[in-house]
């Protein structure tokens, strides 16, 4: 299928990559796209390695399986990197982003020999400077964005901006944090 996108997200339960997810998803749905976001359900529990995925084209997607050839794909745990095969599958012509701190020669060594592009953000100092506390999915999600270039800065912003006033309609306080993490994320995100 011309011009389809697909992402293969790797996170633990309660880490909001599902969440990040459907965020794009909605995101890229707002900009007139093709969309699919779904997670793969497993005995799933806070702490617990998930996998979520999305499918982003401009025609209809008609296929409906789990990704496992990804163009992407989004690590918001790097202590899976040891545990779960993330580049399983991942085309060398798209790119892996992981929320880490680690050397480039450490990641190197642990994704195996994995030749393609290698994006790194660290997600933890973000959202913590942003939200005061850990919340790795909303960097995350702009870090995959400016990688992928899915859609502009300002298109997941302005989309970003209207979502988060939806989902915290009763915690108003948290949109000024998320739209700072998403901010600072999108300038962050670096190439090894």
């Amino acid at each position: 299928m011309d011009n389809l996108i697909e992402i293969r997200w790797h996170g633990r339960g309660g880490q909001g990559a599902k969440t990040a997810s459907l965020l794009l998803a909605d995101a890229a749905f707002n900009t007139g796209k093709y969309i699919q976001g779904f997670p793969e359900y497993g005995p799933e529990r806070m702490g617990a390695p998930i996998t979520a995925y999305n499918r982003i084209s401009s025609n209809p997607i008609t296929i409906h399986s789990n990704i496992y050839e990804p163009d992407y794909v989004v690590v918001v745990d790097d202590t899976l990197l040891e545990s779960v095969d993330v580049t399983s599958g991942l085309k060398e012509t798209g790119a892996i982003v992981i929320n880490t701190t680690k050397s480039a020669e450490y990641l190197r060594n642990v994704l195996k020999g994995y030749k393609g592009d290698i994006f790194c953000i660290d997600a933890r100092k973000i959202s913590e400077e942003a939200l005061g506390r850990y919340f790795p999915n909303t960097p995350m999600l702009a870090a995959i964005v400016k990688v992928s270039g899915i859609m502009t800065d300002e298109a997941l912003l302005e989309d970003m901006k209207e979502s988060f006033k939806h989902k915290f309609a009763k915690k108003p306080e948290v949109i000024d944090g998320n739209m700072k993490a998403l901010e600072l994320a999108l300038k962050e995100v670096k190439k090894i």
